[in-house]
């Protein structure tokens, strides 16, 4: 059976999270002291005691990278492949570490880059985020087309067909929640997060994080990536243009799914914190099975999900 891996993005942070399977696997500490060694602060620290920092896209965004690899490396010292792998935004780069195009030492020193971008482009306070409920993708579109001229607005994650993130300048997302109010739209949630990511309010920190991409040389893939912006396999000379792209485009997450499905992917782990892929893929599709890895419980889950698969053997 066809596996495919998948890793966490932004907003999946908490306090905590990574200790247990630290304390007890060298793996995972060995992963978070490489991370501290090359970033000049104590990852544990940031992931495991309550701070003011985890929350600031410049270290949420390192330390999740961290968590996630830890889990992958795991995972891949008790024998485990995967067949395919992809992320949401920030976990797209873990995506390229399991796939071999990207050093984990380049990539958490590249991300910790890419969130002091994207917060200085996109300062706390800037813009919205607001998650649309159970309204058609046309309808969103169409909304944000109208309310943009009141200031940026754009859709920012088509997670599932049931819920499209919308954000930009906070009078335009306000426009655009109106005119969805009026189209119907029966549930829309605001969004706690520090910038209205994945929309053009990012421009500067996508041009800020090309030049910061000429200076990394990215390997060729042993496994196929889907990306983040296309919902297609990236291909290897696109990679550096479609993660300056990501940046300020729509996460096509549901899309993702559909292709790794369409590939002859039958199950997906969620590895990293939390279990939100999870949950968007229940609702994308139920027929493919799913499992995660975020402690030695989950961990111990998924070994057992994927024991008897083809893709993925001991």
């Amino acid at each position: 059976m066809k596996t495919a891996f998948l890793f966490s993005g932004q907003g999946a942070q908490y306090v905590g999270m990574g200790q247990e399977l630290y304390n007890q696997e060298q793996i995972v500490k060995d992963t978070f002291t490489e991370a501290s060694d090359l970033l000049g602060f104590s990852v544990a620290d940031l992931c495991f005691t309550e701070n003011e920092q985890l929350n600031e896209t410049k270290y949420t965004q390192p330390a999740i990278l961290t968590v996630s690899t830890a889990f992958l490396r795991l995972l891949k010292s008790k024998g485990f492949t995967a067949d395919a792998t992809a992320g949401l935004s920030l976990g797209e780069y873990t995506a390229l570490v399991a796939s071999g195009a990207l050093d984990f030492s380049d990539a958490v020193k590249l991300v910790h880059k890419r969130g002091q971008y994207m917060a200085e482009a996109a300062p706390t306070g800037s813009g919205k985020m607001v998650a649309v409920m159970n309204t058609p993708a046309e309808t969103i579109e169409k909304c944000c087309k109208e309310a943009s001229e009141f200031g940026i607005v754009t859709p920012a994650n088509y997670n599932t067909p049931q819920q499209i993130v919308i954000g930009g300048e906070v009078a335009a997302v306000e426009k655009a929640e109106e005119l969805l109010t009026a189209a119907g739209a029966k549930r829309m949630i605001p969004l706690n997060v520090s910038g209205p990511f994945h929309t053009a309010l990012l421009a500067s920190a996508s041009d800020r994080l090309a030049e910061e991409l000429k200076t990394i040389t990215f390997k060729e893939m042993d496994i196929p990536v889907i990306s983040n912006t296309t919902a297609e396999i990236m291909q290897q000379d696109q990679i550096k243009a479609l993660l300056t792209k990501q940046v300020m485009s729509p996460v096509r997450f549901s899309d993702s799914i559909v292709t790794l499905k369409n590939m002859g992917i039958e199950q997906m782990v969620e590895i990293g914190p939390g279990k939100t892929l999870t949950g968007f893929i229940k609702k994308i599709d139920r027929a493919i099975a799913t499992s995660r890895v975020e402690d030695s419980k989950t961990l111990e889950q998924t070994i057992t999900f994927l024991g008897g698969s083809n893709g993925a053997n001991q």
